[in-house]
């Protein structure tokens, strides 16, 4: 039998003469004109020389050792391999099986000593050729990162569109990620509040990509994309408290923010035993007080009171919930309209059948890489549509049953009283459950309750200096 075999790698499939038909067609006619008998034509389309590991090779040196081939053609030795060793390993496993190597471009005959000579000669510039290339490559790499441009897939909050990163909605995510970090809260309720995997939450803290960085053999560079987080934020989240405030830990770390900059405000103590929060940007142009951890507390638990007894506000969460969180329909990407499973199913296809116009020679390689690079920005869209609203439906979903239960739980207890008789453990379990906020303003408070309206504190209500009278739930 007499076996020819076809290979192109990416860079080839639309050169002209290294088309699987091409090559098939030659190798027919170079078996036809020896009289070698008919041709099995084998084929790895799309695949690199560099090494034996391809399907179509495989294929071929199981026939030839089960002793089925006593030919074995190809349009140049390049095809077999790039790879010196081996080209000679299996040249030399062809003689001993007593197949012969036909080389029809190179004219190449095994059976004699010149032969065999030029075949190691042609076996080094192979080799040769496929080493420039992987320092072409590592060329490319390193000028593409001097000009700013990401060489990987995205990361969490950005999309990847004609070499350039592009914030997406996910920023949204990382820059609360950095912000719940900032004031120590664990990555475990990081990823609770955020949605996010533990491990992602932990890859984005760790990537210097959202300072605007590109990323090449482990070091960082000046990147040409937007960043999503500033200098501070990339600090806070990775030192320690500032100089002289010592960390502390409560039950409301991360839900409390300054109502006058719109910073966080991180809990700490004055070595004394006692524990208050303290705007980060206190004495850098915010004038806010500091304000009592209890004081604050305590505004938490008038709010979740107010959640187990007011019906009204019940109903509220039930309508704001059923309303869902996301307005935009395209996942927050402008006006593009939605893609269903059906046209991501199309698209796939397309794809698929783009590449088989390519593998064929039937378009050109600019107009190949143009329309790939169309349908693949089309294809990324279509999935990450599918999974945010397959995310939104599943929290929209779980967001209700969990208030149900609660609401209903809540509706018979008394908060303070189960406040008063609570572990710190179990404090947190009712604050990560029903506060979103408390902001602090120099003459009262906002709390924040899962679904339903700011509601305003005095602060004398909750032990804080009190400098006007202003209602709970009144006028903000």
């Amino acid at each position: 039998m007499t076996l020819a075999y076809c290979r192109v790698s990416t860079e080839e499939q639309a050169e002209e003469g290294f088309s699987i038909e091409g090559q098939a067609d030659k190798l027919r006619a170079y078996s036809e004109f020896r009289d070698l008998g008919e041709v099995v034509v084998i084929a790895d389309p799309g695949r690199s020389g560099k090494d034996m590991k391809r399907p179509g090779l495989q294929e071929l040196l199981a026939a030839v050792e089960a002793r089925h081939v006593s030919h074995v053609i190809v349009w140049r030795l390049d095809r077999l391999s790039r790879n010196l060793a081996d080209l000679i390993l299996l040249a030399d496993r062809f003689g001993e099986l007593g197949v012969a190597l036909h080389s029809v471009s190179e004219n190449l005959d095994l059976s004699s000593a010149s032969g065999r000579m030029f075949y190691n000669i042609l076996g080094t510039f192979a080799q040769y050729f496929r080493e420039q290339l992987s320092e072409n490559v590592r060329m490319g790499n390193e000028r593409a990162v001097k000009e700013g441009r990401w060489l990987n897939r995205p990361k969490t909050g950005y999309d990847l569109r004609d070499g350039v990163l592009i914030p997406n909605a996910d920023a949204v995510r990382v820059q609360e990620v950095f912000r719940l970090r900032g004031e120590r809260v664990s990555y475990r309720i990081i990823s609770e509040r955020t949605g996010l995997n533990y491990s992602t939450v932990s890859s984005i803290l760790k990537s210097e990509i959202y300072l605007g960085r590109v990323l090449l053999n482990g070091q960082w560079y000046p990147g040409n994309h937007e960043r999503i987080i500033s200098d501070e934020e990339w600090r806070a989240a990775h030192v320690g408290f500032a100089k002289g405030v010592q960390p502390a830990r409560d039950v409301l770390s991360g839900r409390v923010r300054c109502g006058m900059c719109g910073k966080r405000m991180a809990v700490a103590q004055n070595g004394q035993g006692s524990t208050f929060y303290r705007c980060w940007n206190r004495g850098q142009g915010c004038a806010q007080p500091a304000r009592s951890t209890k004081g604050l507390s305590r505004s938490a638990v008038l709010g979740m009171s107010l959640l187990g007894s007011d019906p009204q506000l019940q109903e509220a969460i039930r309508r704001k919930m059923s309303g869902g969180t996301r307005e935009d329909p395209s996942g927050g990407r402008g006006n593009r309209p939605a893609l269903s499973s059906v046209d991501l199913g199309r698209l796939s296809e397309d794809r698929r059948a783009l590449l088989q116009l390519h593998y064929n020679g039937k378009i050109s390689a600019d107009g190949f890489k143009e329309e790939e690079d169309r349908l693949l920005v089309d294809i990324q869209l279509a999935r990450s549509q599918a999974s945010q609203r397959a995310t939104d439906a599943q929290s929209r979903s779980d967001l209700e049953r969990r208030f149900e239960r609660v609401a209903e739980v809540l509706s018979s207890l008394d908060i303070e009283a189960v406040w008063k008789a609570a572990e710190d453990s179990e404090r947190r379990v009712l604050v990560e459950e029903f506060v979103e906020w408390v902001t602090v303003f120099r003459d009262h408070l906002e709390v924040s309750v899962v679904g339903a309206p700011a509601l305003n504190v005095l602060l004398g209500e909750v032990g804080l200096k009190e400098s006007e009278i202003v209602g709970v739930g009144g006028p903000t």
